[in-house]
């Protein structure tokens, strides 16, 4: 491993124990953070000296792992031009570089792209498109259908449209705008379809449509909210469905997005293209917070027609130039590589080695598609505990409630995929005893 971090760093734990907020965390009652000196290709460096193989990447961010030349290199020739400049009244290449690349990579008619700076930013971004849009239309449509056991982030209009009932955002649903959630689909990827599926969906739609600004989804895996995929028939019958009922379709590929499912945007699964596109996480490979929401032309223009004559948002950091260009970078990485071969390798290997998990008391099902493999319990982990388990075996997995899953990057070796998998069936061995 090069390790460009000097050995003397030591990270202090005490003050980020009593000072710093981790995510989803307790500040009376923390379980335990690990701390890293450095991080190269799939490997993170723990200040401990154990070294880790990474089967998160980042939360799904780093498609090329960590440190990467090419990476390192665009951030470095950027900031020795400029690392910021406001986009408002200004443009830079790097911003322009992207969009096209964007433009062309994504599913026909999405050619209006805006810039900010975080995922879930870009769905917040998506639901104002939507709702501007009608009222460019002079339409009063300012609800939303979402799917139940769906993620979209955590700023206030993306809880809005997360499901509600026991998920992380429920103690919120005193004080964000009510949705309307329709159930989560049952049919998985690999079963046989049956058009029964839509029927409380399609019942809900020929009710509530003139209420309905739009229906946001994560196209055939919903993450966050249980790592479930579904049938892409059910993509293809909601677009129709929208087409029908004259209500926009959002689809949020922040974490499906670039490849992660086998297709470059999981809306191929289905062949169909919404109206606006969130995306992120992945764009920048894991380097810096940055997303984009696309949207077509008719969209655009309508909102632009409308009485405020401008698409009511401008994030600080919007089209960062440090950020563009390492998108840039990231996305020619990806298509100079066999990102598809890639990401089908890591998928067999993920069904060769985690299906035997199915034999074990503790686990209910394992799951495939692409580069994201999913061993679902029956019963919630309690996640200090396990995350030691899986620290003690050289890998960082972090699990949530009943899944342990991994995302890995792109570039990960048979062996150290192995190691991964090899850490989950021994945890889930553990359990079932």
């Amino acid at each position: 491993m090069n390790n460009r971090v000097s050995s003397k760093t030591v990270v202090d734990l005490d003050f980020d124990k009593q000072h710093i907020w981790h995510p989803y965390t307790s500040m009376t009652a923390p379980i335990p953070c690990y701390p890293v000196t450095s991080a190269d290709g799939c490997l993170i460096q723990l200040q401990s000296g154990e070294q880790l193989v990474d089967g998160m990447s980042s939360w799904w961010a780093s498609l090329f792992g960590y440190n990467v030349p090419a990476l390192n290199q665009a951030a470095t020739k950027q900031l020795g031009k400029m690392s910021h400049i406001m986009f408002g009244g200004l443009t830079h290449q790097p911003a322009v570089d992207l969009a096209k690349t964007l433009v062309e990579i994504t599913p026909d008619g999405l050619n209006k792209v805006f810039f900010s700076d975080s995922g879930s930013v870009a769905v917040e971004v998506a639901i104002k498109m939507a709702l501007q849009y009608w009222q460019s239309l002079g339409y009063a449509k300012p609800k939303f259908v979402a799917l139940k056991k769906g993620y979209h982030g955590d700023t206030f209009a993306a809880m809005s449209v997360t499901d509600p009932d026991g998920s992380m955002h429920e103690l919120y649903q005193d004080f964000v705008a009510k949705n309307y959630f329709t159930k989560q689909p049952t049919i998985a990827f690999d079963q046989e379809w049956n058009d029964s599926e839509m029927y409380e969906l399609t019942k809900l739609l020929e009710e509530k449509h003139n209420q309905i600004a739009a229906l946001i989804l994560e196209p055939i895996v919903q993450g966050a909210g249980g790592m479930h995929f579904y049938h892409p028939n059910y993509l293809k019958a909601v677009r129709k469905l929208c087409d029908q009922y004259n209500v926009l379709l959002i689809a949020d590929e922040i974490a499906t997005g670039f490849g992660r499912t086998g297709k470059l945007f999981a809306c191929e699964h289905a062949q169909i293209s919404p109206d606006i596109l969130c995306l992120g996480k992945a764009i920048t490979g894991g380097y810096m917070s940055f997303a984009a929401t696309l949207t077509t032309k008719k969209v655009a223009n309508t909102i632009s027609q409308g009485k405020a004559g401008v698409f009511m948002h401008g994030p600080t950091f919007m089209g960062n130039p440090l950020a563009c260009a390492v998108a840039n970078a990231n996305l020619a990485m990806l298509f100079n590589s066999d990102w598809k071969l890639l990401v089908e390798t890591i998928a067999l290997q993920l069904q060769q080695q985690l299906t035997p998990c199915n034999k074990l008391k503790a686990v209910n099902k394992v799951r495939v598609l692409g580069a994201i493999g999913v061993v679902e319990l029956h019963q919630a982990v309690d996640l200090a505990s396990i995350q030691k388990q899986f620290v003690d075996a050289g890998v960082w997995i972090r699990p949530f409630g009943k899944l342990i899953y991994i995302m890995p990057p792109y570039i990960i070796k048979q062996s150290q995929l192995t190691k991964l998998c090899d850490a989950i069936f021994q945890v889930c061995e553990e359990l079932s005893k």
